[in-house]
């Protein structure tokens, strides 16, 4: 097991060294992968790799959105002989001094996705909370099982053999619909899940690129796509089984 931590950031110049700082206790290498952000994010990763030298970025040059920033990480993780990929965000919602609880559990079973499991405190916006447990119910449906406890959780460790063979084959979305995907995808390829409890803070300042219309929009036909998906699949092995009973 070798991992590394990996941290999307689109124009979150602000928090960035609140991160860092963080991380650099479990003396893990950092890739950051830049979303096009903008001149004042830019001057604070060049700085921050200044102050760290176990951090290195990649740059996209316009803004691609999420998913497509963590394909960018997860495929450059690997590249550079990575096994694992330690994500957070880096708008210091997800407190690094729970990384290497993540990395405990990634190293009991190396094949597991790790999600966070988010314990808010009263700073949570609640509107969001009834988001999240809608996501929830879908994604249990969609997986017929209860493993995944958050799928809206950022922070996670991705076992990256099985993720990039996902991403060979399969169209993830780019945007904010691409964390559930690919842990729903992940389930349905057969790599179990460990949920690790972490506490999750919202700043008051805090700057969040979630569009509500777009973004809800986009998550609401992902899930309905990998219902369909779902759908089918038990269709079929319910078909199968019919099939061979009656040989």
């Amino acid at each position: 097991m070798k991992p590394c931590a990996l941290v999307p950031i689109y124009d979150h110049g602000a928090t960035l060294a609140r991160v860092l700082d963080g991380l650099a206790s479990s003396g893990l290498p950092v890739l950051l992968v830049d979303d096009g952000s903008g001149a004042e994010t830019v001057r604070a990763i060049e700085q921050a790799k200044a102050r760290h030298p176990q951090v290195t970025s990649i740059r996209h040059a316009r803004n691609l959105g999420r998913g497509a920033a963590l394909r960018t990480g997860y495929r450059a993780a690997a590249e550079r002989g990575f096994t694992h990929a330690l994500q957070l965000d880096a708008d210091a919602q997800h407190d690094p001094a729970d990384a290497p609880r993540f990395l405990e559990a990634a190293a009991a079973d190396p094949e597991a996705l790790v999600c966070g499991r988010p314990i808010f405190d009263e700073s949570v916006v609640r509107a969001r909370l009834f988001g999240r447990q809608l996501s929830r119910v879908w994604v249990w449906i969609e997986t017929a099982s209860f493993a995944i406890a958050d799928p809206l959780c950022g922070y996670r460790c991705m076992p990256l053999r099985a993720t990039l063979d996902v991403l060979e084959t399969e169209s993830c979305g780019d945007h904010m619909e691409f964390d559930s995907e690919i842990a729903v995808r992940l389930v349905w390829r057969g790599v179990p899940v460990v949920n690790v409890p972490t506490h999750v803070r919202y700043y008051a300042d805090g700057i969040s690129h979630f569009d509500m219309w777009r973004d809800n929009v986009r998550i609401s036909k992902m899930h309905a796509r990998l219902f369909a998906l779902s759908l089918a699949q038990r269709l079929r092995f319910a078909g199968g089984r019919r099939a061979g009973a009656a040989s």
